[in-house]
């Protein structure tokens, strides 16, 4: 690790999240929808609540939270032919959907659902690095209205005294690119990062899952530290615009930007 500073591509400090936005109520029809973009990486994540759960869980009282990730063809620089089409869904659009849903279970009641399910569906619009860490991130917003909407309509039922969502999610990439440890790699900083780490947490820092590779260069305890208080600190802003963005009003698409001063009032977590 080096202490030398780098000159980033699109001028940010090292410590700097690209500019990030949030729509809610992007989609008419979905219970909880939100455009997230971070930088040039745009993805759209839509809640939905249905009734019914998986077979195995079936009489157990409880729900369940699921998630599907996608990428449009031209998400990319190159079209890429539609899973779907081609009949196999592929490996990597596996583990990020299971990554998903599972740090998505991380910080929900499922026994407040009762036995009804809600799928997230997390669609990349256009890839730029960090579109798993931007979905995890868009997925909790979409979550946090379906919880609200399955409540208001006596759905979902608080058992208790314990809030349906413990807390809130964000996730956020990090690396080490020319020896400097970075926050949210564009992609051209994640194809040439020594070490690439993608970092889950709940807003009051607690870890839900860390992903980290030595791609090039091992890495030791000291660069390990300073990955995660870059994720710390990126993961923390991230919370603040996801608290601004929900407190925004209901039924109409409403954005906030990193790029407004404003941190808007806390919201209460939905019961």
């Amino acid at each position: 690790m080096t202490t030398a500073p780098l000159t980033r591509k699109d001028g940010r400090a090292v410590d700097e999240l690209r500019p990030v936005t949030m729509t809610r109520h992007w989609l008419d029809h979905a219970e909880g929808s939100v455009l997230v973009t971070f930088g040039r990486t745009r993805v759209l994540c839509a809640a939905s609540f249905t009734e019914g759960v998986p077979r195995w869980r079936k009489g157990s009282g409880e729900g369940w939270v699921t998630a599907e990730y996608a990428m449009l063809p031209r998400a990319g620089s190159e079209r890429s032919g539609r899973e779907s089409v081609r009949g196999k869904v592929g490996g990597r659009t596996h583990e990020i959907s299971r990554l998903i849903g599972r740090s998505l279970r991380g910080i929900i009641d499922v026994s407040a659902l009762g036995e009804n399910t809600i799928a997230l569906d997390c669609d990349v619009l256009q890839a730029d690095g960090g579109t798993r860490t931007a979905a995890i991130t868009g997925a909790y917003v979409a979550l946090a209205d379906a919880v609200a909407w399955g409540t208001e309509r006596g759905l979902i039922k608080a058992r208790s005294g314990r809030p349906v969502l413990s807390d809130s999610l964000s996730a956020i990439s990090v690396g080490i690119v020319d020896g400097v440890p970075c926050l949210d790699l564009p992609y051209e900083e994640d194809v040439r990062a020594e070490t690439d780490m993608n970092v889950v947490q709940t807003g009051d820092g607690r870890f839900i899952e860390v992903q980290g590779t030595a791609e090039h260069a091992p890495f030791d305890r000291s660069e390990l530290g300073a990955l995660l208080d870059l994720a710390a600190s990126g993961n923390a802003q991230l919370s603040v615009l996801q608290r601004r963005a929900l407190a925004g009003p209901s039924g109409e698409p409403f954005t906030v930007s990193s790029s407004e001063s404003s941190t808007g009032p806390d919201v209460p977590e939905p019961h």
